[in-house]
């Protein structure tokens, strides 16, 4: 029996045997870098750029080059992000949001040549272009295979780009200074193998309740809207909790399906939200709690070292914010006791959700054992308050 999904996940790996880099110079490797040092455009920036970029994620604590990058843009929001890891197993972390200059058409999906729209839907790169006639850009396959059985069969659009230059006929643009980056973080990702960069196009974010709204306002009288940017909202969904790209796949009406798609916050002012249980979190009984130490309790790998973890946390706890709220500052009170075990875990204020603050301490209870506070040469229980910042940047 023939399945009723195609997933382009399959059909990637199926098309990456045909599209392996050519061979130059014999035996020589093929570097894609240099075959980009060999255009003027890419050169140029390459070399104005690539240094600041190495900083750039040196300073956010990333590793380059990366081996693997993920595109998402929000057409409403006028949003461009890069996101960036190094091992096919990690989550992927932010790297930087670009603003897109111009939005042509409306939200919804593209479906014929000359309608003016940005596609909406998930693509990947499949054109490096060191000459456009916008600096620099990056061609997606629109149309994929959704746009094809959904799309005007005979005009469906083609030459969709991500470029600088700042105007738009349908594509999606940033400015040459931008666009000089994301063509080398996409290049050096190539040189290392990741043959099919994704893209993925969004109407909204749908963690901004602004957009949400206009979008509902645009989908109410539109039932195949509405079905179309509820997948969208699945996928979205699925890569703020996970931080991991869900596994897309097409049924042969064109329509989108994604897999292990993570529960919606209730809507309906009809039925009850249930509430979940709260977690379990360990305490124990804490002997005599000082004041005044001669040692503070030091965190594995120091005050830097805890600097960086409190960073990360305040990263991956986005995922757990409520729908409309973009940050939170959350103080946390715990104690390190005498072994150097940090317990006794409770949120002073910030966020009046159960459900983000269960999951933040069920986090703080796995940071490792500390070395604890000293006091007249014996190691005692100390109690700290640490402020942990949440927010969508």
């Amino acid at each position: 029996m023939k399945s009723p999904f195609i997933s382009s996940l399959l059909l990637s790996i199926a098309l990456s045997s045909m599209a392996q880099p050519p061979q130059r110079g014999g035996s020589t490797a093929y570097s894609f870098i240099n075959y980009q040092r060999s255009f003027a455009h890419p050169e140029e920036a390459l070399d104005r750029k690539e240094d600041t970029l190495q900083k750039q994620f040196e300073a956010k604590n990333l590793q380059w080059p990366a081996r693997y990058i993920y595109i998402r843009s929000f057409k409403y929001d006028s949003q461009l992000e890069v996101w960036v890891k190094n091992d096919i197993k990690d989550p992927f972390q932010l790297f930087k949001t670009y603003k897109v200059c111009v939005l042509a058409g409306t939200l919804g999906p593209k479906r014929m040549e000359g309608d003016y729209q940005v596609p909406e839907g998930f693509y990947y790169i499949n054109e490096f272009n060191p000459k456009s006639n916008y600096y620099l850009s990056l061609g997606i396959n629109y149309p994929n295979l959704s746009d094809k059985i959904l799309s005007d069969s005979l005009r469906p659009g083609s030459g969709i780009y991500i470029h600088g230059g700042c105007v738009t006929v349908g594509c999606i643009p940033i400015t040459d200074q931008q666009i000089d980056e994301l063509y080398i973080l996409a290049a050096h990702a190539k040189d290392m193998g990741q043959d099919f960069i994704p893209v993925h196009i969004f109407p909204v974010r749908f963690n901004v309740e602004k957009s949400v709204n206009y979008l509902e306002s645009l989908t109410k009288d539109d039932p195949a809207l509405k079905k179309f940017a509820d997948r969208m909202e699945d996928a979205f969904d699925y890569f703020e909790r996970y931080k991991q790209l869900p596994v897309v796949m097409i049924n042969d009406k064109g329509e989108y399906h994604i897999n292990e798609v993570p529960p919606h916050k209730v809507k309906s002012e009809e039925i009850k939200p249930v509430k979940r249980p709260p977690m379990k979190h360990y305490t124990r009984e804490v002997g005599v709690l000082v004041n005044s130490v001669h040692q503070w309790p030091v965190y594995p790998g120091g005050g830097d070292a805890f600097m960086k973890y409190l960073d990360k946390l305040g990263r991956e706890m986005v995922a757990y914010l409520p729908r409309g709220v973009r940050k939170a500052y959350v103080q946390v009170e715990f104690v390190i006791d005498a072994d150097g075990v940090p317990v006794n875990f409770k949120v002073l204020k910030g966020m009046d959700d159960d459900d983000f603050n269960d999951e933040l301490i069920n986090r703080l209870e796995k940071m490792g054992t500390w070395k604890p506070a000293i006091l007249n040469d014996k190691a005692v229980a100390k109690k700290m308050i640490q402020t942990i910042n949440v927010e969508i940047l």
